[in-house]
């Protein structure tokens, strides 16, 4: 365990599908610095367990040259069965400690244990089974960071895989995913609704078409996504919308239909809803939820940091700091 006391306290990876950022942090949970590079665990400078231990050196070598002794944990794909060890997902409901509990070590060449988080998997009743792997770090951040929100909070998590995560009493109890970053990619590169998608629309353009996509969401009864994705085409061919303007619709459309469908099965009617994530799609997302009436209460950036202090926090690798008292 290390001391609160001032200097470095941690060395925390953030460690994705195509990326791995480093964070050397304080024992009060700031970041000292930062370092960043492309190998996530699809972009390895070499295969298998060398690639990983290579890709970990290059990023924080320097730091363990200089504070050998430090902890290091790590969240994210890292942990999946992909990654460098795999971690299996632990049951909801949970938290920090409960992930703590479920985690997994591995050791480098030069003698560092480094400990892995799990991902989440959820169980609702009467539903598929659903998993997340590096969402419940940036949770635990947001959190940590914002102490209000462990009461009972609705957390959105815009992306590739959007995650609609319900928290009470500190602790994930469901979520739900939606593909919906990855279902625009794939139809606006590989259908043929892409091949009228061509230019870029001028901003008001752009801004009228959304919002229409997200009209036609708004209105949309169960069952109705498949027909209304190919106006995505129709309204280009008829000469409603141009070309330019048709992702944009596209992106209304699919947007809208998850906050409506998200909304809808929140067991958490009337809760705090908070996004977490990349400014511009969180934007994108609070206009929506705007819209539909379920305005967000704050937009959260990057919180794996934060998350990854408090998971180390709970498996005991930090103490945690005292209380200032009040002069």
């Amino acid at each position: 365990m290390t001391d609160a006391a001032a200097g470095p306290a941690l060395i925390a990876l953030d460690w994705g599908t195509s990326s791995l950022r480093g964070f050397l942090m304080d024992a009060a949970g700031a970041v000292l610095e930062q370092h960043g590079s492309a190998h996530g665990i699809t972009n390895l400078p070499e295969p298998g367990i060398p690639g990983f231990e290579a890709a970990f050196e290059t990023l924080c070598g320097a730091w363990l040259e200089r504070f050998p002794t430090l902890p290091v944990v790590a969240g994210g794909m890292v942990g999946s069965a992909q990654g460098w060890r795999e971690a299996p997902y632990a049951d909801c409901p949970a938290d920090a400690r409960r992930l703590a509990a479920a985690a997994v070590e591995v050791g480098t060449p030069r003698g560092t244990r480094i400990l892995i988080a799990p991902g989440l998997l959820c169980r609702a009743p009467g539903a598929a089974p659903d998993v997340m792997r590096g969402e419940e770090i940036q949770v635990a951040g947001a959190l940590l960071a914002n102490p209000a929100l462990a009461t009972r909070s609705l957390l959105v998590m815009p992306g590739t895989h959007s995650k609609w995560v319900e928290v009470e009493a500190g602790r994930i109890t469901r979520f739900a995913t939606y593909m919906t970053g990855e279902l625009f990619a794939v139809l606006c590169r590989h259908s043929l609704l892409g091949r009228l998608m061509i230019g870029e629309a001028a901003p008001g353009i752009a801004a009228t078409a959304f919002a229409r996509g997200v009209a036609m969401a708004r209105d949309s009864g169960p069952g109705d996504l498949a027909h209304q994705i190919f106006a995505a085409r129709s309204l280009g061919l008829a000469g409603d919308l141009p070309g330019a303007a048709l992702q944009d619709f596209l992106s209304g459309l699919l947007i809208g239909n998850e906050v409506v469908s998200g909304t809808r099965r929140a067991a958490l009617p009337g809760t705090p809803l908070v996004l977490i994530g990349e400014e511009a799609l969180c934007r994108r997302y609070a206009e929506v939820l705007s819209e539909l009436g379920r305005a967000p209460m704050a937009q959260l950036g990057n919180t794996a940091p934060a998350g990854l202090f408090h998971f180390a926090t709970a498996a005991g690798l930090i103490a945690p700091s005292a209380p200032q008292e009040t002069p």
